[in-house]
């Protein structure tokens, strides 16, 4: 078998993008994937077919994991002989379990480098993905021509699991919304409008309240809650009363937004808070807070 410049374990959504995103770059790649079929078409287009998880990190002074979750990348490196390789773990995962995979790879001799994909898998490759990397800067200095590959690359410190964490914070945020997305959308249809007509607007006002993040941040690092610019925390409050009584008159589960309209009122229930801003609620949300 031939000496190529990377290996890609795992083809699933993401994995093939990685394989396709370093042929277009004209790397030389090893594939390997426990369903062989998914790397015929990669295969068609140069790239090196392993047979297991060790032939392919032996092919290869890189290798980029990319798998299911953290069970199935230790099943997959358990072994490997990783003695003077570097692994680029790009699975999703937790800070911890992005620790004990490179325990794992450490233990066998290799270097060890977590990241992180804030993108969907057609956007590898393309001017807005970006990745959070963490662990060996060696790796991510030695490698980050390739690293580029898959989108923009931002190092955040030794710790492994630090990517994670970074990637976790921004999925978050997402989800979030996403929440609030839903709960609009479901709300139209009640009254009989389609999502896609309100849409449009749904789009635009959540762009202009991610505006508020720097400020928001500001508050928090600062630890000043108080606000007499936007919206208080008393009339948030009165405010989400509303938005849940009006999804009870139309009938519309309230559970997505329930639990922060909970959160306010357990926020004004413990002190003078209603002068403060909506960041106050992040004192709750604190390791050790009394949320009940």
């Amino acid at each position: 078998m031939k000496d190529t410049e990377v290996s890609v374990l795992g083809l699933g959504a993401m994995g093939r993008e990685l394989a396709r995103a370093l042929l277009d770059a004209g790397h030389r790649v090893t594939v390997w994937n426990r369903t062989a079929a998914r790397a015929e078409a990669l295969a068609e287009r140069g790239a090196v077919v392993a047979g297991s998880p060790g032939e392919a990190v032996g092919a290869s002074p890189l290798t980029v994991v990319c798998l299911l979750d953290e069970d199935t990348v230790l099943q997959a490196l358990d072994g490997v002989g990783a003695a003077g390789r570097a692994v680029v773990n790009l699975t999703n995962g937790t800070p911890e379990q992005a620790r004990r995979v490179a325990e794992l790879v450490r233990g066998q001799g290799g270097d060890y480098l977590d990241g992180g994909i804030m993108a969907v898998p057609p956007m590898i490759g393309g001017p807005h993905a970006f990745l959070y990397y963490s662990g060996s800067e060696r790796v991510f200095r030695e490698h980050r021509p390739l690293l580029d590959t898959f989108g923009a690359a931002h190092y955040k410190g030794e710790d492994p699991g630090a990517a994670a964490l970074w990637d976790v914070a921004l999925l978050s945020a997402m989800y979030g919304m996403f929440g609030g997305l839903l709960h609009a959308f479901a709300l139209a249809r009640s009254a009989g409008i389609d999502a896609g007509e309100v849409a449009g607007d749904v789009g635009a006002w959540l762009t202009a309240m991610g505006e508020a993040g720097p400020e928001y941040a500001r508050r928090i690092d600062t630890g000043d809650h108080t606000t007499d610019v936007v919206s208080n925390l008393g009339m948030q409050a009165a405010g989400i009363r509303n938005v849940l009584a009006t999804a009870e008159e139309q009938g519309v589960s309230t559970a997505l937004l329930g639990p922060l309209a909970d959160f306010m009122r357990l926020r004004l229930a413990g002190g003078d808070h209603a002068a403060e801003d909506l960041t106050g609620l992040v004192q709750l949300l604190a390791p050790g807070a009394e949320t009940v």
